[in-house]
Order: C-alpha cells, then sequence, then structure tokens
C-alpha cells in the first residue's frame, strides 16, 4: 500500500455508539492522532454513550482527550423492538446535518450494532466512503444481518480473522479493499495484563478478593428471542447465588429486553447480595484486567469469546448470540442454558482452570496496518462501490417456448403391484403417466424407478415441462425429513430402513420429497380436492388397505414416530377378525379390499356368494367386486357384510371425530362411495351432537396418491410449509 496521493489531508470521522465499540475504535482514534500531516479526525458519539443509566460512557472519549465535534441522543427508551426501530430512524433525521458539517471524505464504524447501521445508511446515501471495522465474522441473532447489511453498504474493510476474510470474499467485496489487521483493542489490551491489576480488583470487588477466585458476568438479551433469554439470565444469577463466589455483573447493553432482565437483577436483590457488585460500566483497561484475572467469565458478551481468549481466562458462553464466532479452547459453550443445573456444572467445570493464551482475533499490531491502509485511499478512486461476483454461465435468451414452459413435478407412486409415474402440472394436471410392474426385490426396484424417472425426466423437455423435483409417495412408516422408508407393508416386500432420497438426487439432481400414501392423498386433498382452504380434515381412504391423514392448523401431521394418520388400525372391536398388522378387531380388517375379498371367499367356497345373473370363469380370481356385485344384485350375507364394514369404517370415523375434531371427513379410494352413506348414518346414530353435522365427502380426485406425491414438490415451490 502506498502513501497517500491525496492534495490534502484526509478527513476521517469516527463514530462511536456504545462503551463496547468505543474499545475497538479508540486505538485507532489515536493511532490516526499521531499523523496529523496526514488525517484530520473528528469524533460522533450518538448511542448510549450519552445515557446516563449506562454510564454516560462519553466521558471516557473526553478523558482521552479526544475533541466531540457532534453529540447525537439517538436512543429512544423502552428496551424493545419498536425502540430500536425508531432509534434508528431518529439517528437518520440527526446524522444528515452533522455529516454535511463536518463533510469528512472517510468515516470508520465498527460492528453489528443497530446504530451502527444508521450511521453506514446516511454515509452510503450522502456518498462518503465508509471503512468498517470486524466485517465479515459470524455471531448469530440479528447482529449478523445487521454486521452483513453495513457490509454491503461499506466501501473498504478491515478484519481480524482469516476466515472473516474469507467470509467477504464470497459477499463478493473487493479483495483490494480488504485488510486483514487484527483487532485493534489487542494493541491495547496484550500491553495491560500486567499493570496494577492488585488496586483494579479491589477498587470494584474488595479488598479480599484475590486473582482467580471471582467471575466476570456480561449477559446481553438477544433480540431475536427476547423471552428465552430473558429467562436464561434468571437461570444464570440463581446458578451464580448457588455457586457462592464473588462476582462482578455488568448492567446488560441496551438491546430490546434489556429492561427485562434488569428487572430480573433486581427481583433477585443482586444490587444488594454481599457476593454480587453490580455495575454499568467498567472503563476499558480496567474491565480488561478483571477479565485477565478472572477465575471465570461468564455470559454472552464478544468480549468472552474474543479478547478473553488473549489471556487464557476459562469462559462460559450462554445461548446463540456467540453462535458461530471463532473461539480459542478457553471457551466452554453452553447453548442451550435451559436449567440452572447446567450452568452451575459448567461453573464447576471453568472455575479456576487456565488456558493456553490465543491469538485468534490479533497480534497486537493491528493500528499500524490499519493507519497505513487509510494512508492508501485515494479520493481520486471512483466512488461507486464494486462488487467482485463470481463468473456466471450467459444467460439464453428467452425465447416463447420458456416463457410458456410448465412448471411441474415428478410423481411416482409406489404400491404393492404397479410402479406409476406422472409428470404434474402445478395445476394438477397428469401430463404424462407411466407404469410398470413393481418388482420383487429391492436392487430391481430401486434400478426401475431410477431407470422411468430418468425417461420421464428426459420426456418432460420435449413436453415443454420443467420437473422441479421430485415426490414419493410408498406405503408404511416414513420418516419425510429424511426420505427413508422406515417400514413397508406386507404388500411391498423388501423395502425397511431404504433412503429413496439420495440415490434420486444424486441421479437426477432434483430435490426429493417422500411420505407415505395414506399422507400423500390427504395432501392431494389439501392442494387440489375437497380440503382446498379447509384449515383441519381427516381424509380416510378405503382401498387395499385403510390409510389416511390428519391435516391440523393447515398443516399435515405425522407424529412423533411419524405414524399418525394410521387411520385403518384403529380398534373397533376386541374380538373381531385378524388384522394384516396382527392385532384384531382394526377397521382394516373389516373395511378394507383384502378383508372384502377374504370374506367373499368364504361365501363362494360355501357357495352363498354368486346369485343370477353372476358367473365366475374357471381361472377368475374372488375379489370384493364380487362382493359388492352380489349385494347389488340380492345377496343378504353380502349386504350384512358390507353393512358390517361400513359400520366399523362408521365407528372408527366416529371415534377420529371425538379426538381430534375435524371439521370435514373425505373419504378417498375405490371404496368411498360405496361406505359413504353407511359412514354418515353411523356419526347420526353413535356421534356426540357436537360433532354430528360434520361435513362428510367423497373425494372426487382421480389419482390421489401421484396428485399428493406432486403437491409436495410444488407446495415446496410455491413456499407453503410442509
Amino acid at each position: 500500500m502506498e502513501k497517500n496521493t491525496n492534495q490534502r489531508k484526509l478527513r476521517v470521522c469516527v463514530a462511536t455508539c456504545n462503551r463496547a465499540d468505543y474499545s475497538k475504535l479508540a486505538p485507532i482514534m489515536f493511532g490516526i492522532k499521531t499523523e496529523p500531516d496526514y488525517f484530520e479526525l473528528s469524533v460522533v458519539v450518538i448511542g448510549s454513550h450519552l445515557i446516563d443509566d449506562y454510564g454516560n460512557t462519553y466521558r471516557m472519549i473526553e478523558q482521552d482527550d479526544f475533541d466531540i465535534q457532534a453529540r447525537l441522543h439517538t436512543i429512544v427508551r423502552g428496551e424493545d423492538e419498536a425502540a430500536m426501530v425508531e432509534s434508528v430512524g431518529l439517528a437518520l433525521v440527526k446524522l444528515p446535518d452533522v455529516l454535511n458539517r463536518l463533510k469528512p471524505d472517510i468515516i470508520i464504524v465498527h460492528g453489528d450494532r443497530f446504530d451502527a447501521l444508521a450511521l453506514a445508511t446516511s454515509a452510503a446515501l450522502m456518498n462518503i466512503r465508509i471503512l468498517h471495522i470486524e466485517g465479515g465474522e459470524v455471531s448469530g441473532t440479528i447482529d449478523d444481518s445487521i454486521r452483513h447489511a453495513i457490509t454491503k453498504l461499506s466501501h473498504y474493510h478491515v478484519c481480524c480473522t482469516r476466515s472473516a476474510e474469507q467470509h467477504l470474499i464470497a459477499m463478493c467485496e473487493d479483495h483490494d479493499r480488504i485488510l486483514l489487521a487484527g483487532c485493534p483493542s489487542y494493541d491495547k489490551l496484550l500491553n495491560l495484563k500486567n499493570k496494577d491489576y492488585m488496586g483494579v480488583m479491589k477498587s470494584w470487588l474488595g479488598d479480599n478478593v484475590k486473582p482467580g477466585e471471582y467471575i466476570v458476568a456480561l449477559q446481553h438479551p438477544v433480540t431475536t428471542d427476547i423471552k428465552h433469554s430473558v429467562k436464561m439470565f434468571e437461570f444464570t444469577l440463581n446458578a451464580l447465588i448457588s455457586f457462592n463466589k464473588k462476582t462482578l455483573v455488568l448492567f446488560p447493553n441496551i438491546d430490546a429486553g434489556s429492561k427485562e432482565m434488569v428487572r430480573v437483577m433486581r427481583k433477585k436483590g443482586v444490587e444488594h447480595h454481599p457476593n454480587f457488585r453490580a455495575v454499568k460500566h467498567v472503563p476499558f483497561e480496567q474491565f480488561i484486567q478483571l477479565v485477565a484475572h478472572a477465575g471465570c467469565m461468564i455470559g454472552n458478551s464478544s468480549c468472552g469469546v474474543r479478547e478473553a481468549g488473549a489471556f487464557g481466562t476459562p469462559v462460559i458462553n450462554l445461548g446463540t448470540r456467540q453462535t458461530g464466532r471463532e473461539t480459542g479452547e478457553n471457551v466452554l459453550h453452553v447453548r442451550d442454558a435451559d436449567t440452572e443445573n447446567k450452568i452451575i456444572h459448567a461453573l464447576q467445570l471453568q472455575f479456576g482452570k487456565r488456558y493456553p493464551c490465543s491469538k485468534i482475533y490479533g497480534d497486537g499490531n493491528s493500528v499500524p496496518r490499519i493507519v497505513k491502509f487509510l494512508k492508501s485511499i485515494s479520493l481520486s478512486e471512483p466512488l461507486q462501490k464494486k462488487f467482485c461476483f463470481p463468473p456466471v454461465k450467459e444467460s439464453i435468451s428467452q425465447d416463447i417456448d420458456h416463457i410458456l414452459e410448465t412448471l411441474s413435478a415428478l410423481a411416482v407412486d409406489l404400491g404393492g403391484t404397479n410402479l406409476r409415474i406422472a409428470i404434474v402440472s402445478m395445476k394438477g394436471e397428469i401430463i404424462k403417466k407411466y407404469v410398470q410392474p413393481n418388482p420383487k426385490t429391492y436392487e430391481d426396484r430401486i434400478e426401475l424407478i431410477l431407470r422411468m424417472c430418468i425417461e420421464a425426466a428426459s420426456e418432460a423437455v420435449t413436453l415443454n415441462c420443467r420437473i422441479l423435483g421430485v415426490g414419493i409417495s410408498t406405503g408404511g412408516r416414513v420418516n419425510p425429513h429424511e426420505g427413508v422408508v422406515l417400514h413397508s407393508t406386507k404388500l411391498i416386500q423388501e423395502w425397511s430402513s431404504v433412503d429413496l432420497r439420495t440415490p434420486l438426487s444424486d441421479t437426477l439432481h432434483l430435490p426429493v420429497w417422500v411420505d407415505n400414501d395414506g399422507n400423500c392423498a390427504t395432501l392431494a386433498e389439501r392442494k387440489f380436492g375437497q380440503g382446498r382452504g379447509v384449515e383441519d380434515f381427516v381424509t380416510v381412504i378405503t382401498g387395499t388397505g385403510i390409510g389416511g391423514g390428519v391435516v391440523h392448523h393447515n398443516e399435515l401431521a405425522h407424529g412423533s414416530s411419524f405414524c399418525a394418520g394410521e387411520l385403518g388400525h384403529i380398534m373397533v372391536s376386541f374380538d373381531g377378525p385378524e388384522c394384516m398388522c396382527g392385532s384384531n378387531g382394526c377397521i382394516e380388517a373389516y373395511a378394507s379390499g383384502i378383508a372384502l375379498q377374504r370374506e367373499a371367499k368364504k361365501l363362494h367356497d360355501e357357495d352363498q356368494l354368486l346369485v343370477e345373473d353372476m358367473s365366475l370363469k374357471n381361472d377368475e380370481c374372488v375379489t370384493a367386486v364380487h362382493l359388492i356385485q352380489a349385494a347389488k344384485l340380492g345377496n343378504s350375507k353380502a349386504s350384512n357384510i358390507l353393512k358390517t364394514a361400513g359400520t366399523a369404517l362408521g365407528i372408527g370415523i366416529v371415534n377420529i371425530l371425538h379426538t381430534i375434531n375435524p371439521s370435514m371427513v373425505i373419504l378417498s379410494g375405490v371404496l368411498a362411495n360405496q361406505y359413504a352413506s353407511a359412514v354418515k348414518e353411523v356419526i347420526r346414530q353413535r356421534g356426540l351432537s357436537s360433532v354430528q353435522k360434520v361435513n362428510v365427502v367423497v373425494s372426487d380426485l382421480s389419482d390421489p396418491a401421484l396428485l399428493g406425491a406432486a403437491s409436495m414438490v410444488l407446495d415446496y415451490t410455491t413456499r407453503r410449509t410442509y
């Protein structure tokens, strides 16, 4: 970096918001002040610096012999989310006058505070160059979003770690405008440890305190989950009281939720407890001495994961506020600090230990690098910021076929007999269907699924369909989060603990969803059928087996072990026929296609099935269809079997109505029309008066399994939650 080629001094404005960012900016300010031939320094103070409750920390800037050119009261009190927004707005109103008066060439902004966002926004809109300190880091909560937003507004970047530098490059920032300098506060703190620390300890914690025998606690609210962070702070104070060590507690910062945390401190009597000293502010040099010689530091301050590592001080980092920060081995993370005992255990593990000193965030030579970097800035360079985007392929010019391309899903229905695959449009139209017999072995079945999907995806191009993903409907119990069939039905052999998502996704390079066939039929009703716009409904599928799905508050229920919606196995009799699940008296044992086929065969073996106008060929198998046909032609035994089946199904549905109280029951499958009137009659006779008026309807979808498989894909593309 070369010497500044500007014809005049570079007007540098340093803007500071609070005690924490001043500790990082002060060393830079001193460095700039030592170069009066190159720089003209102005200082702007906003935020909590000017609030009495937070120690009026602007005074330490004056004590450091810096002239403050502007003091702006920008904090709207309230310590909630709305107050933070209003504070940003107030700063945006006040800053233009100050910036117009000072006319800086460059403004230096630190970190990830909402106040800093107001500074960067004002400067960017007023065509003032911005130098951002500590960009590219990853922590947690809303701070990450604010920090990265400031990065995008800034023209120059000073980062502390190699990882942060790589993050900035990944965010398309110009590498030539990024300086890996280390943390400015390290320039001071690495020279402070051996100063008069005993005097500092006694002034803040009393005469009897010794090095390594006290705790420093500093915990701030997490603005994205205020209620939990306040509760976590209460656990922290309870744990510290129980741990019974001398403790210096600093008040939280001014973020939303701090007012509630202060109430917790006062409720616990921290300010009057003999073991505690509660303070609003400690000067940085003294605070670092206290951290360096503490037996432990606890809380969620960035100081714990950054500066404390330089001294090997043991740290307990609570919660998610610093998630993602680079840390030394001195930090013990308690991500879910949801009990007092967990925090006490962490204190027992950490208190009194010493760790190797870490210099992840700096080597003590940051400021000379930053001053040299500032000297290299030329005002003749274009102000317009450039982004270094990675190369991308040239876009294909649009033609009419591209504009009219149909957004579609590839739907797979894995049945006991056939494997069916279809291209399904966003409107639920089956554009093309492919059917093959389902192989009996696992290897052959996977091979056929992949081959048919590749064929369908390839043909989709010629049909002008864009495939957005693959949805798979299969029998049995499915973990939809991982795309794994856990246990299948007896109709699909060798199909347990099978990962369907990975091979399909790897082969087709498309996202893949998998779910149980009953759930898929329910999803189809929600998107395309009778369940559209219905908040709570149940689908009961009557086919070879009995299945279904439950939609509650617009969401499909899967259950804790993914077996919600197994409606066919609701028991309606203690001594009923045996079910395929091994139990007795299930709905499926009475009303499924297999159950009706079983009863039809019994009648046929007893020569009581066929009536006039009915006949069977020699090689023809008896099915449920023959039982229904016989009943229609007046066979009283066949009619009684169907009546019993309908009653069993109706009783099961009454149990569902009394359990989850849906507003609609949708009967789906080949037997739905057969059972509709019987189910309604049973509900009328046996249901409580509050459920008797439930709407029982028959599905009008022709292929619910395929449509449901497709809906998993299509709902995702339209940002529906699934």
